[in-house]
């Protein structure tokens, strides 16, 4: 193998590599040879088939799997030799080749850059800490206690907005019914914009015994395309009222919770809002970790890779304007300063991206079988009814079993670096913390 280098340029190389005939061939003939020890063919016994014979069968397909095999193989050796990182797959393009001449091709590749991380315990950070009080436990809990309102049946009145209708509805777009869009005894609670807008106020005022044509006009964005932006209207039947009776917080709400006590019940409440806020917490501090690294680090990143994020994000960008989505702000600008604005975002992602890798490369971090795991049998949790088939996903395929890995790994990295960190802690009431965590 002859291996010239063509050009440098940044990250970016580019190598012409020659491979000779001879080995070429050779690779040929021990496959041809393999396959004869193994193949039948009418007339011959297993492994009498002659050379020829063979070369003529399978000559065609076994030169594909070796030259395939000889560019993969030839690239990450020349790279090996010399100690290069590639960043993305490297792009073989071959220039010259026919049966019995050496094989030529330019491998065009970009390079990890070198990476040195600074001293973490250079870092300063504060970290928030959740201070729950009795009272945030108790705006909790009767908040727990408001969403588990049962109702009950009331004597006909006029309806008002927080009142529960029980109704048969049909609908109808142009005359004609549609999927999805009846139902019978259907518990609705004015108010609650859970139906198409508009449509729980057409039904304030009416009461049992009344039928209703309702008519609404459904959003461009529906998440039913045929429907999207389509006038409908529905016949509805009010067949029931219903109030909400409150509920309060005491020791048999606790009991039919399943605690042992009102006090037990105060416990869980207090470390259910201490974890909540703790994750609020964290996701302040990673960010702060994240523009502290990002502004102590500075080197060259991959185009390609900067491409492929901008890409991404360029993708969504667009997606979100033809749903008229963008920030007012954003929306001002031309597409030109927006590019420039998501371009620097890939940069910057790209470069975190790449650090927290070298961090956890350096250090050795690594997730464990046990770790991805358990973070699969999450993830199934979150589709009932399809556990399953998440699982076997995440067994069976390896970009899904990537995607599971990459955030369990970035988090052990901010982890290791949160260690040897100066981490200052901050104490502060729910509302504050809030405030706190969620400020630009």
């Amino acid at each position: 193998m002859q291996v010239t280098e063509l050009s440098t340029d940044g990250l970016r190389r580019e190598f012409k590599i020659v491979l000779s005939a001879k080995d070429i061939n050779d690779k040929v003939s021990t496959r041809l040879q393999e396959i004869g020890g193994t193949v039948q063919l009418p007339g011959f016994r297993r492994g009498r088939v002659p050379p020829a014979l063979l070369k003529q069968r399978f000559g065609a397909s076994v030169m594909g799997e070796v030259l395939e095999r000889a560019l993969s193989d030839s690239s990450a050796q020349a790279m090996a030799e010399r100690g290069l990182r590639p960043a993305l797959q490297p792009k073989i393009e071959v220039t010259s080749f026919a049966e019995g001449k050496d094989l030529e091709y330019k491998l065009a590749v970009e390079l990890m850059p070198e990476v040195k991380p600074v001293d973490f315990k250079s870092i300063a950070l504060e970290k928030l800490v959740p201070e729950i009080g009795d009272a945030d436990i108790e705006k909790a809990m009767h908040g727990m206690a408001e969403e588990m309102r049962k109702t009950e049946k009331v004597d006909p009145r006029p309806a008002k907005k927080g009142d529960v209708l029980v109704i048969d509805f049909v609908g109808s777009v142009d005359g004609k019914e549609f999927p999805g869009g009846a139902a019978k005894d259907h518990h609705l609670e004015l108010g609650s914009s859970a139906f198409v807008a508009g449509f729980e106020d057409q039904l304030i005022g009416k009461q049992p015994g009344d039928a209703s044509t309702v008519k609404v006009t459904f959003p461009q964005e529906y998440v039913n395309k045929d429907l999207a932006g389509k006038a409908a209207e529905f016949q509805v039947a009010i067949k029931e009222l219903r109030e909400k009776v409150k509920v309060a917080a005491d020791e048999e709400f606790a009991k039919s919770l399943g605690m042992e006590s009102l006090a037990k019940l105060r416990e869980a409440m207090k470390g259910k809002l201490e974890r909540d806020y703790a994750g609020l917490a964290r996701m302040k501090l990673k960010r702060e970790l994240q523009d502290k690294l990002a502004d102590s680090h500075s080197f060259a990143v991959p185009p390609g890779m900067v491409d492929a994020e901008f890409d991404a994000i360029w993708k969504q960008v667009e997606e979100a304007k033809q749903k008229n989505e963008l920030d007012p702000e954003e929306a001002a600008k031309s597409d030109e300063d927006l590019k420039k604005d998501y371009r620097g975002i890939a940069d910057r992602r790209v470069r975190l991206a790449l650090l927290l890798s070298e961090i956890g490369r350096q250090n050795n971090l690594q997730v464990s079988q046990d770790e991805l795991n358990r973070a699969a049998v999450e993830e199934a949790r979150r589709y009932p009814g399809q556990e399953q088939k998440v699982l076997e996903l995440f067994k069976n395929d390896a970009q899904a079993q990537a995607r599971l890995r990459a955030p369990l790994f970035e988090e052990k990295v901010i982890d290791f670096i949160l260690e040897m960190a100066e981490v200052k802690e901050k104490r502060l009431p729910p509302e504050e913390l809030v405030k706190a965590a969620t400020a630009a």
